[in-house]
Formats: C-alpha cells, structure tokens, sequence
C-alpha cells in the first residue's frame, strides 16, 4: 500500500479524509467518471492503451499491461485475474478504465481471451454485494442518496481501501458499460452459455431509463433453452428494475414463479427476483415453490450464476443464503454455528 501514496489521487484522498467536499473535486482529472466519459471511440476500438491516463488511478500501469496482455492473448488468467484482484481488494477506479477494453476483447468472437475478459468486466459495476442476500440489498445498486441523505456524495458507498470515493469507480463502470451495451447484445445469444451468463450479468448494471436492456432479456429468454442462462435472464431482468423500477415487470417476474412450465431455476429465479421488488410478505404459494424445487442439487446448479455465486458463504449456496435470509430470518447463519464468539457479537 506504500506504493499507492505515491499515486496523483494520494492528494485528493488525503484532502477528503481532512474534511474537503467531494463535490469540489466532480469533473476533475482524478474524477474517473469523467475520464471514462471523455474516453473517444477511437481510442477505445483502437487499443490505443497509450491514450489512457492510467498513472492518475492507484495500480494504474498494472490495469495496463494487464490489458494488453489480454488483448494480446499473451496471458489470460493474469491479466483477467488483475482486473478481478483488484476489485476484489476494493480498489476499482483504474479497474473501471478496463472495461471498455474488456467488451471489446469480449465482443470479438475470435479471441482466445473473451470469456476471460467478459468474466470480469462488470466486477468495476458493482461493490459491496459479497455475501449479500437479503431482500432489501440483493440487486441493489447503490446509484442514489442513502438514509435521505442530499449531502451524502458518497452515494452509499462509501470509500475504496484508498480512500477513493467507491460510487464514483461504480458509476464510471456503469458508465461504460451503458455505453457499450451493443456490442453486448449479441453475446446473449452467443453459442457458448457461459458467455450469454456473464454478457446478461453484464449488461444488468446498465443504465435502462427506456427499458430496452430489459426488453433485450425478455427477447432473448423467449427463446433461450438453456435453464441456468434463462434463470440469469430472470435475475438480470429483476436488478434492471430494481435501478429502474416497473410495475408491469414485478407483476411478470411473479407470474413466473407460479408458472408451472417454466424450468425450476426459472422460478427460483423469478421468486428470489420479485421478493427484492417489493416489501409485500412472502405469500404462501411462494414458499411453497421454493420449498419444493430449492433442492440442494439445483442449488449448486445455480452457482454458476455470479449474482448466485457472490451471495454464498462457505457453508451454504447462494441459493441457500438467499431462501434463508430472504423466507427464515430467524434461522442462524451457518458459518456462525461453530464460531465460539458468535454468541457475544
């Protein structure tokens, strides 16, 4: 961490820490929402890399190479695993100068790195969501005032291990992806499944005021065959609209979970999307669905979806988390059965 103060936003993050108003610092040079927002088609479809003020971010250079080395396909797990790393470690702004880079890797079906590069281009779009599965949090994306609070710059998030304002890394990154959402398209209906899950788990952090991103899932999930990507449709679908609330939408996603044709994780999906739409008690015909096809085989299967993946524990799946926290909140948490303090927390 030594190596960070010497970084150019060292200065504005100690500023902050000493009681400057963040607003003082919007639209600057170490304001990465208008870095990305100044970034030029050109320089995005060229890989002009050199074109990118990296050095102004913490680990910027490493975001770089780690770029290249995937545009190159010179090394795919390291190059994707810093970008993953890096967010990982809550350090997301030069990770947000990625993105555009990454889609592009990822939108050429040619690549030998684009599952790779489409695996982590939304890990910059979303924070604080590891081991969330409540309903009040689950496919929330923290984009307005918290607590009614018209002074909270922060947006709810707080700031990043180095003091950067985390909503700004996520804003950026949702940003860029809103802007690239059609060269994202037409990954949902790519041949490889795993490559329509992680473009569905993309392209739902996009910014959807006219519905067409939710429009593109519904599409899509008309067609789809596949029970996990059509499952991710329905989640993606649900966090859309969680930014960019629908009524019609959370009267849909609740038809779904009582259609019985429908593929179990399609309405395990469906329940767990519409139980974050509203504040109404789960009813009982709901529980019900849940109780019968959440089976411990189905939740794993559903692993393979990231919202899934992220909301588990050691102990217990996403899935499982979630029909816990979510329809027994009474119930403990796993992880906390063997732990001895947990009685005094």
């Amino acid at each position: 961490m030594d190596e960070w103060r010497s970084d150019p936003t060292f200065a504005m993050c100690r500023a902050l820490t000493d009681g400057a108003e963040l607003s003082s610092f919007a639209g600057g040079p170490f304001d990465v929402r208008a870095v990305v927002a100044d970034l030029r088609t050109e320089t995005k479809d060229g890989f002009l890399l050199g074109q990118v003020p990296w050095e102004r971010f913490p680990r910027g250079e490493h975001v770089r190479e780690a770029v290249r080395l995937l545009h190159t396909g010179d090394s795919r797990r390291s190059g994707a695993g810093v970008v993953s790393g890096m967010c990982a470690d809550d350090m997301r702004a030069a990770a947000v100068l990625a993105v555009p880079f990454l889609i592009r890797i990822a939108a050429d079906t040619c690549h030998p790195c684009r599952a790779d590069a489409l695996a982590v281009a939304a890990c910059p779009a979303r924070a604080l969501h590891f081991g969330v599965a409540s309903r009040e949090e689950l496919l929330l994306h923290r984009a307005g005032f918290q607590d009614g609070d018209p002074n909270d710059d922060y947006d709810g998030y707080g700031v990043e291990v180095t003091g950067y304002p985390a909503g700004w890394s996520v804003a950026a990154a949702r940003a860029a992806i809103t802007a690239d959402t059609a060269l994202l398209y037409p990954l949902l209906a790519d041949p490889d499944p795993s490559i329509r899950i992680d473009a569905t788990y993309t392209l739902a952090t996009a910014a959807d005021p006219d519905r067409a991103v939710r429009s593109s899932f519904r599409a899509r999930l008309a067609i789809e065959q596949d029970p996990r990507v059509s499952a991710a449709l329905v989640l993606a679908t649900a966090e859309a609209t969680r930014t960019h609330p629908h009524a019609p939408t959370t009267t849909w996603l609740r038809e779904q979970w009582r259609d019985q044709t429908q593929a179990p994780e399609v309405r395990l999906a469906a329940a767990v999307g519409w139980l974050c739409l509203t504040d109404e008690p789960a009813p009982d015909d709901l529980r019900t669905v849940v109780d019968d096809l959440a089976t411990d085989e189905r939740a794993h299967t559903m692993d393979d979806l990231r919202w899934m993946a992220n909301a588990g524990g050691s102990q217990e799946t996403g899935l499982q988390r979630c029909v816990r926290t979510m329809l027994h909140p009474d119930q403990p948490d796993p992880e906390d059965r063997d732990d001895p303090w947990a009685s005094l927390r």
